[in-house]
């Protein structure tokens, strides 16, 4: 079962509080992707929100950080880290801000 924590945003759209779990399937390791498909088959009032739904590509103004690490620009095929996994990290879908 793979932690996920949403924005507060996220998390209402969602009717949701406190952390996501998902259960990841699929034939290989679990990566952003996968966690994503989890997320949006789950709480189908969330697609397009973390990613365009045409291309798949994360949106300019979300993160993803996992392992005290900034993941936002890995290829969202990569294997997500061992400790969020286990689930003893969470995924962390960030919401960042841009301006002055």
């Amino acid at each position: 079962m793979i932690r996920v924590v949403l924005p507060a945003h996220l998390k209402t759209l969602a009717g949701v509080t406190g952390e996501v779990r998902v259960e990841v399937a699929g034939p290989g390791p679990a990566t952003q992707r996968l966690v994503l498909d989890a997320i949006e088959a789950r709480y189908p009032m969330l697609l397009g929100t973390i990613r365009d739904r045409h291309s798949g590509k994360r949106r300019a103004f979300v993160r993803f950080y996992a392992c005290e690490e900034d993941l936002s620009n890995c290829s969202p095929d990569t294997p997500l880290p061992e400790r969020v996994v286990t689930g003893e990290e969470p995924l962390i879908v960030l919401g960042a801000m841009a301006g002055g």
